[in-house]
């Protein structure tokens, strides 16, 4: 019983200060290089700094009003644990985006380099959040909503779509094509680096090979790596020939290691390898986790 209440606590301290981290991470992006130069990041920062450009408010206070109605959605469609995650992570986000404002330097220079390191910044930081099953609100909630109902689609393509409208809002206010342009940079930017923080360590190669030496490189390769291989029965369409196709996913690395293995048994094998975007299981990423 001692143990668990270690195993809570320890998970709430990490919780909190890698949270806090990517909120930090978020605030230098915002503060220092997107609302300083005009652009737009999408979703409710992005609503947040027209306000801010519009009426003077702060950044972080008005974010935080406008997550209020996505909350008693989360709350309702992910329960009480999803929603005080979010609401520390947003709270902590906005605290820190106003906050900042008040000593972060400013980058003046040029705006197609704001929007590249900004964008990038902020990627990271909301990836570091949502590592520990918490958002900043805004469309990474809408985010997570669809990944429900689309879970073959990354959550950095899912925010990059919910994003698009208060990009397009963007150019309206501003009154400037450009500032349109380099919100899309920015959420592309963004989209992308989440996805590298979320999936990036997990991304590997799917080898796919035939070979009627197919038991002897198994056994060859589960002796020489640390890689799993299965045997799937195959039939050719054409020759009506039974075989056996090994199927085994690795890390890029391994993958010149395997085909020298293969090539020891087989001098004209026939091998398909592919990109495994996302990796869950023994070796690769925990199954526990739900993003």
């Amino acid at each position: 019983m001692k143990s668990a209440k270690k195993i809570n606590a320890k998970e709430v301290f990490l919780d909190i200060a890698i949270c806090i981290a990517g909120s930090f991470i978020y605030a230098v992006g915002v503060n220092c290089f997107i609302s300083s130069n005009d652009i737009s990041s999408g979703g409710a920062t992005g609503l947040a700094i027209l306000i801010n450009y519009l009426w003077d408010l702060p950044i972080g206070a008005s974010m935080f009003v406008l997550n209020i109605p996505l909350f008693i959605i989360s709350f309702i469609v992910f329960g009480w644990q999803f929603i005080v995650k979010t609401l520390f992570a947003t709270l902590s986000v906005s605290v820190l985006i106003d906050v900042g404002a008040l000593f972060l330097p400013v980058y003046s220079g040029d705006t197609l380099l704001a929007a590249l390191f900004g964008g990038a910044l902020m990627g990271v930081g909301l990836g570091v959040i949502f590592t520990r099953g918490a958002t900043s609100g805004g469309t990474d909630i809408l985010g997570r909503l669809l990944k429900k109902k689309f879970p073959h689609v990354s959550m950095g393509r899912l925010v990059m779509i919910c994003d698009l409208f208060v990009v397009m809002l963007s150019g309206l206010v501003y009154r400037n094509i450009e500032n349109i342009l380099y919100a899309t940079i920015v959420f592309l930017v963004s989209s992308k680096a989440i996805d590298f923080v979320l999936y990036g360590s997990d991304r590997g190669k799917m080898m796919m090979i035939i070979s009627p030496k197919a038991k002897e490189i198994a056994k060859a390769i589960t002796a020489e790596t640390p890689r799993g291989v299965s045997i799937l029965p195959v039939q050719g369409a054409y020759t009506g020939e039974e075989k056996h196709m090994l199927l085994s996913v690795v890390r890029p690395h391994e993958v010149a290691t395997i085909r020298k293995i293969v090539r020891r048994f087989d001098e004209q094998p026939f091998i398909i390898i592919s990109d495994a975007s996302e990796i869950l299981g023994l070796g690769f990423k925990p199954t526990d986790n739900d993003l």
